[in-house]
């Protein structure tokens, strides 16, 4: 019985040696190149020198998605039967106890539809919202005026229907068609429209640091502060994203929940100013307050940065000209309050 062929691989000329009939007659040819053949796939490359050589990858069948997927499947044909047996029995009993169970049926279903219809508008505000952040980003390296116009008319029609922004709508109206710099386009929508919703983030965050700092410092069981974070953190995602138009429902609010810690790890956790660090660990503020206070402030800082991450994810557009918010923006208060303990 003969063995199976391996997959081989040879050594590949190099596109900088001269072509035989191109050399000289004082020259003479180079040697033509050594084909060398290996029976280990795993050394496709050494015997290429370097070159790359296309090997097809083993594809490796998603085992998990489809134990779930055939699991989900196996469920909803069990629900579908068990409800179908439900109804027949019933109508089998009592007529018009299969007609309320049919009635009952249809007004799930209606339920169903309404909520997988909240879920996916949800996700594509969402996903626009990112769309017009990416947009602009990318007119803002490329210096495309006609990308930062469409971003703007984009803009301003997801905040036509907010009355409190009708000033600035009504002043970006007046510019028109005018020519501006990419930069100056984006800047002025960025101050008619977004400023007034930045500080109205800013201010919730601000709050709830406030209130994660004061329950955490007060309450006697670690369990109560862990549980009072995550609830606060949560409640503060959706009130930035609905500051700036999302409505996120439990899927869209898991998505951003997840690109809200994927940002704040990337821009260093708690990462706080020197000066706001030297005042939590340094002498002076450990002295004056009980541990129990600093634990206080160390959760209303990660409160906040937690907030400031959800913030950059929910803005529709970049900091152009306006400066981010920093923790001392926003919980600058925290070390306030600690040194009037003082």
């Amino acid at each position: 019985m003969t063995n199976p062929q391996r997959p081989r691989a040879f050594r590949i000329p190099s596109a900088d040696a001269p072509a035989p009939e191109a050399a000289t007659a004082e020259a003479p040819s180079p040697p033509r190149p050594e084909v060398r053949f290996v029976d280990e796939p795993y050394e496709i490359v050494d015997a290429a020198d370097g070159v790359a050589v296309p090997v097809a990858p083993k594809r490796r069948a998603p085992w998990l998605s489809i134990l779930f997927s055939a699991l989900g499947g196996l469920v909803t044909i069990a629900i579908g039967l068990s409800v179908e047996r439900l109804i027949t029995d019933l109508f089998a009993t009592a007529p018009w106890l299969g007609w309320v169970a049919l009635a009952l049926l249809l007004i799930a279903v209606i339920a169903l539809a309404a909520i997988v219809a909240r879920e996916a508008l949800g996700v594509w505000r969402e996903r626009k919202i990112e769309a017009l952040r990416e947009r602009a980003l990318t007119a803002l390296s490329t210096r495309d005026h006609t990308a930062a116009q469409g971003v703007v008319q984009e803009l301003r029609g997801f905040y036509a229907d907010r009355p409190a922004l009708a000033g600035g709508l009504r002043r970006l109206d007046a510019v028109g068609d005018a020519i501006l710099d990419v930069d100056d386009r984006l800047a002025l929508a960025e101050g008619e429209l977004l400023a007034p919703l930045d500080r109205q983030a800013k201010a919730a965050i601000a709050q709830a640091a406030s209130q994660v700092s004061a329950v955490t410092a007060l309450s006697p069981r670690a369990i109560v502060d862990v549980a009072f974070v995550v609830f606060s953190a949560a409640r503060l995602l959706r009130r930035i994203a609905a500051i700036y138009g999302g409505r996120p429902g439990l899927l869209g609010f898991l998505r951003l929940a997840r690109a809200a810690l994927a940002h704040l790890t990337v821009t260093g956790g708690m990462a706080v100013g020197e000066g706001m660090l030297h005042q939590v660990l340094g002498l002076g503020l450990a002295a004056r307050v009980s541990a129990k206070l600093g634990e206080g402030v160390l959760n209303g800082l990660m409160t906040a940065r937690f907030g400031l991450a959800a913030l950059a994810v929910c803005r529709p557009l970049p900091f152009v000209r306006a400066m981010p918010p920093t923790v001392n923006d926003v919980a600058g208060q925290l070390f306030r309050s600690g040194d009037d303990k003082e």
